[in-house]
């Protein structure tokens, strides 16, 4: 697995502290945050490939109004949303504004790293998309960086 950003987002101090310190330990830059208003924040300064965000946390902003705002911000992180109280009707909503998984508390960190894989895989695919296009963008359109050395 190349090496990637990871935000984690859950208000339960305990657990975020120990998912940070073991995704830190396998080398996956891993910054962790209590709310959603601190990701929001950090996201508007610093790129992130996936995020895995608690559903269920106190204050402002809950898991899914984080998770909209997110895509708002970087439409291409991937997020985890993870939960110890799951709702069908919460899973639902957050799989249409774009989550890509839905996991329940406790997690195994095998499985945890499993999605984390699987979400860094997808990002990265768009993420080539992308730079495909670019490239050929600028090659068949006048005005392209080639157009523009034959001057």
């Amino acid at each position: 697995m190349d090496s990637f950003r990871v935000l984690v987002v859950d208000d339960e101090e305990d657990f975020l502290d120990t998912i940070v310190k073991r995704l830190n330990k396998r080398s996956i830059d891993t910054t962790g945050v209590k709310s959603g208003e601190e990701a929001v924040d950090l996201m508007n300064q610093k790129l992130f490939d996936v995020v895995i965000l608690d559903v269920k946390m106190p204050g402002g902003m809950d898991g899914i109004e984080t998770l909209r705002e997110i895509k708002k911000i970087q439409p291409l992180a991937e997020v985890l949303l993870l939960t110890g109280h799951a709702s069908v009707e919460t899973s639902i909503e957050g799989m249409k504004l774009g989550a890509f998984d839905y996991l329940m508390k406790p997690i195994k960190l095998e499985a945890l790293m499993e999605k984390l894989a699987q979400a860094f895989d997808k990002k990265d695919s768009h993420d080539q998309k992308i730079r495909k296009a670019k490239i050929k963008q600028m090659i068949r359109y006048p005005g392209s960086v080639f157009e523009e050395e034959k001057e």
